[in-house]
C-alpha cells in the first residue's frame, strides 16, 4: 500500500497536470499520501435534518428539507441580478438567494415543487431566514442518515480563484479514499496500539475524513495525533541517546581557585537555593563523563548569567576554556559587561567576538584563543565560524533568544578533540509540553525564584484616554529618584511609519515634561549613538529612556523603577513579559503600565490581563502558547517549531506529548541501539519520515 500513497497525484481521476501543479505549489501536496495527511480543519454534522420554524441567523451551517415555491428576480444594476427562490417545509417560509450567474443556474436547473436538501449558512434579511448560494440536492437522492459530517478544508485564494474549493477539495479525498481498496499499512505496533486502544492506522485515515459522529472522529483524530508526536519523541530520544553513547564528555573532576575566590570574595549576593541547585545538577553533569546537553530555564532576572559564569569558571580550574553566545550584538556586549562586572580584577581574561570587531582587534582575540590566554570568550553566532579556534574549549553557554539548533551546536563540537559540555539558557520560560518537542535532546533545570529583596513588578493597563494620569504617576516617581523606560513598537527595523511614531512620541514627551531630561533609542541608529545615549540613562543623567524594543535585552538599570509600553496591543505576551523584566531589578516597588486603545479585541484583552494577573513567567509561557499557537512563539516561528505538524497540536494537546514521550522512552531503554527485532517497524517508518519535506533536522 506504500507504494500507492507514493503515486503522483496528478493520476487520481479529477486531478491531472494543472490541478496537481496548484496543489503542490500551494500547499505541498504531490502524492496520494500528501492529500490523505491534508486534514480538515472543521466538520458539519450532515446527519440532522432542521426544520425552517427551528432556523435562526447566528446558527452554523444547517439543512432542511423542503420545495421552491417560487423565484423572484430583482435587478441590481446593469447585468446584476439577485434571485431568490421562496422554500418551504410547511413549518415556515425562507428564501434561498443566489447573486450572479448563480441565479441563473437556479433557475434553470431547480424545479419549483420538488422537493430538495438544501444546506448552508442561515442568516436573517428582511425579517425572514436566507440562505445564499446554498448547496442543493434532491432529497430522493440523498441518504441523509448516512452523510455523518461533512469536512472542511483550507484553501487558499488562488486555488479558490482557479476552482479548487474545500468542496472540490472534498471530492478529491473522496475519490482517493474510495480508490484504496486494501487496508493501509500499519506505522504502530500492536503492543503500542492495544495498549493504548488507538484506532488502526486504516480506519483513523478514512474516519478522520469522513466520521460518521464526533466520537469516532475524536478517536481517529487522537489515533493520528499520537502517532505524529510519538515519532517526533522517537526521533529526538533517539539522537540524544546516540550523543550519550558516541560522545564522551570532559570529567572536570574539582573545583579550584578560581571557583573558590571568586565564590568567597566577588559573589554579588547570596545564591537562591534555586541557583544552588541548578549549579549542583551542572556539577553533577561536567563530572559524570558524559557530555553535558542542559537547557537552564530561567524568569527575567532570575540569575542564570551568574549560574552560567560559576560554571565556566570550573571548566577553567580544570585547564579548559569557555564561551558564551548571545543571539544580538547588543545582548553579548551586555554579558561581557556584566561577566567583567562580576569578576573584578580577578586574573580571568575576557574577550568579545561579535561582526563588528574587526582588524588587529579581531586577530588579538583569535591568537588568543589559540594560544589558551583568553579564558571565556562572549560573542554573537561569529564564534561558530570555521577561523574561530579555541587550544581547549571545554565549555559553551547558548543564550537562546532564538531557536540555537542542533546543527549550529555539532559545529562548536568540531573546535574540540571531545565536544564541549553545553548549557542553553532561555530566559522566556518554556511550557513543559513545548520544551519536550522544541529542546527534548536536552536535560532540563529550572531557577524557579528572584533573588532576595526583589519585589514583584505591579503591572497596570491604562487606556490612552488617561494619559494625563499616566504622566502624573511618572513624574511622582522621577521626583522620587527614579528612572522611566518609554518604549514604542518598532517591530520591524525598516517600519517608517513606527518609527515616525517613536519620533512624534519622543517629542510629545519632551513638551510633557520639560523639567526632565530624554534619551531616545531605535535600531536604526548608529551603534556609538545608540550607546551614548544608553549610557547618558544608565548614569542616572537622563530620567526617561524612549526606546523601540531594542532595550528588552542589554539594559540594566536597577535604579528604572517605571516600564511604560506604548501601544502595547502591538505586543505578544513573551515581549511584553521581556520587557517589565526591565524593572524590578532594585530594592523599590516598580511598575509596569500597559497603554492601549479602548477598542481591543477579545485575544488582547486576554493578554493584557494575564500580564496584570501575574508575574510568573511560566503561567504566561503557558497562556502564550495557547493564544497563539507554537508557531507563533517568539523564536520557534523561524525554528521550524510548526514542524509541519499536520495534526497534532502543542499547546492542546500536552497529555498526549507526554504520553508520546512515555512511549518512545521505554523503546529508547530497551533498544537504545535500534537494532531490536522488536522494533524494526518503528525504526523503519522513522526512516521513511527523515526522507519527507519535514525538517527533522530542527527536532533532533
Amino acid at each position: 500500500m506504500t507504494d500507492i500513497l507514493s503515486q503522483d497525484l496528478q493520476f487520481l481521476p479529477g486531478v491531472g497536470p494543472n490541478r496537481k501543479k496548484m496543489l503542490s505549489k500551494e500547499l505541498g501536496i504531490e502524492t496520494y499520501g500528501d492529500l490523505l495527511e491534508y486534514y480538515p480543519y472543521k466538520y458539519v454534522d450532515r446527519s440532522k435534518v432542521y426544520t425552517v420554524h427551528e432556523l435562526t441567523g447566528d446558527m452554523p451551517f444547517v439543512q432542511v428539507v423542503g420545495t421552491i415555491l417560487s423565484f423572484e428576480t430583482f435587478q441590481m444594476g446593469p447585468r446584476k441580478e439577485r434571485v431568490v427562490g421562496h422554500f418551504s417545509d410547511g413549518t415556515g417560509i425562507m428564501d434561498l438567494v443566489w447573486f450572479g450567474a448563480g441565479g441563473k443556474y437556479a433557475k434553470q436547473n431547480y424545479r419549483i415543487g420538488t422537493e430538495y436538501l438544501v444546506f448552508g449558512k442561515p442568516t436573517v434579511f428582511n425579517n425572514r431566514i436566507n440562505i445564499t448560494h446554498p448547496d442543493i440536492d434532491e432529497a430522493s437522492r440523498v441518504d441523509t442518515s448516512a452523510m455523518g459530517m461533512q469536512p472542511y478544508y483550507n484553501t487558499t485564494e488562488k486555488m479558490k480563484n482557479a476552482g479548487l474549493t474545500t468542496r472540490a477539495v472534498e471530492r478529491l479525498t473522496k475519490t482517493l479514499v474510495t480508490t484504496l481498496k486494501e487496508p493501509l499499512a500499519e506505522t504502530l505496533p500492536d503492543f503500542i496500539t492495544q495498549r493504548l486502544h488507538l484506532m488502526s492506522r486504516d480506519e483513523a485515515l478514512r474516519t478522520v475524513h469522513y466520521p460518521q459522529n464526533v466520537k469516532d472522529l475524536e478517536r481517529a483524530r487522537v489515533r493520528l495525533k499520537f502517532e505524529e508526536l510519538f515519532y517526533v519523541q522517537l526521533n529526538i530520544l533517539r539522537y540524544a541517546s546516540d550523543q550519550r553513547r558516541k560522545y564522551r564528555g570532559y570529567v572536570f573532576s574539582h573545583v579550584g581557585d578560581t571557583f573558590n575566590t571568586f565564590y568567597h570574595k566577588h559573589l554579588p549576593f547570596q545564591l537562591t537555593e534555586a541557583q544552588k541547585r541548578v549549579i549542583r545538577e551542572i556539577r553533577k553533569d561536567m563530572g559524570s563523563g558524559r557530555q553535558m546537553n542542559r537547557l537552564l530555564q530561567g524568569d527575567v532576572g532570575s540569575g542564570k548569567t551568574l549560574v552560567a559564569l560559576m560554571s565556566m569558571l570550573i571548566a577553567i580550574d580544570n585547564g579548559f576554556q569557555a564561551c558564551i553566545m548571545a543571539p544580538t550584538e547588543i545582548l553579548a556586549e551586555q554579558h561581557l559587561h556584566t561577566i567583567m562586572q562580576f569578576l573584578g580584577d580577578m586574573p580571568v581574561r575576557v574577550a568579545l567576538l561579535t561582526g563588528i570587531v574587526k582588524g588587529r582587534r579581531r586577530q588579538e582575540v583569535l591568537d588568543g584563543l589559540m594560544d589558551g590566554s583568553i579564558n571565556i570568550l562572549v560573542g554573537t553566532h561569529a564564534v561558530i565560524e570555521d577561523t574561530v579556534q579555541f587550544a581547549r574549549l571545554g565549555f559553551v553557554v547558548v543564550d537562546e533568544q532564538h531557536r540555537f539548533g542542533v546543527a549550529q551546536r555539532a559545529k562548536l563540537w568540531s573546535k574540540s578533540v571531545n565536544p564541549p559540555h553545553v548549557l542553553v539558557m532561555t530566559a522566556t520560560p518554556i511550557p513543559r509540553t513545548l520544551a519536550m518537542t522544541l529542546y527534548g535532546d536536552l536535560d532540563v533545570s529550572v531557577i524557579d525564584e528572584l533573588p532576595p529583596g526583589r519585589k514583584p513588578v505591579v503591572t497596570q493597563h491604562y487606556f490612552d484616554s488617561r494619559i494625563t494620569s499616566l504622566y502624573d504617576g511618572i513624574r511622582r516617581q522621577i521626583n522620587l529618584g527614579r528612572q522611566v523606560y518609554i518604549v514604542f513598537p518598532l517591530i520591524e527595523e525598516s517600519e517608517k511609519i513606527d518609527l515616525k511614531n517613536l519620533e512624534q512620541g519622543f517629542e510629545v514627551l519632551q513638551q510633557a515634561f520639560p523639567e526632565f531630561r530624554l534619551s531616545k533609542v531605535h535600531g536604526r541608529m548608529k551603534p556609538a549613538d545608540k550607546e551614548a545615549e544608553m549610557q547618558r540613562f544608565v548614569s542616572g543623567e537622563t530620567q526617561i529612556l524612549v526606546a523601540t524594543t531594542v532595550i528588552e535585552v542589554g539594559v540594566n538599570v536597577p535604579n528604572a523603577s517605571v516600564m511604560v509600553i506604548m501601544d502595547a496591543q502591538r505586543f505578544g505576551l513573551s515581549q511584553l513579559h521581556q520587557l517589565r523584566g526591565r524593572v524590578g531589578r532594585g530594592a523599590d516597588q516598580s511598575f509596569c503600565l500597559l497603554v492601549t486603545p479602548y477598542k481591543l479585541s477579545e485575544e488582547t484583552r486576554k493578554r493584557i490581563d494575564i500580564m496584570c494577573d501575574t508575574n510568573d513567567g511560566f503561567r504566561i509561557a503557558e497562556a502564550d502558547l495557547k493564544l497563539r499557537g507554537p508557531g507563533d512563539l517568539e523564536g520557534t516561528a523561524q525554528s521550524g517549531m510548526a514542524f509541519d505538524l499536520k495534526i497534532a497540536d502543542i499547546a492542546r494537546d500536552g497529555q498526549l506529548v507526554q504520553m508520546a514521550r512515555d512511549e518512545a522512552q521505554a523503546v529508547i531503554d530497551d533498544d537504545p541501539t535500534c537494532s531490536s527485532e522488536r522494533y524494526r517497524m518503528l525504526w523503519r517508518r522513522l526512516s521513511e519520515l527523515k526522507k519527507t519535506n519535514i525538517n527533522w533536522g530542527v527536532i533532533s
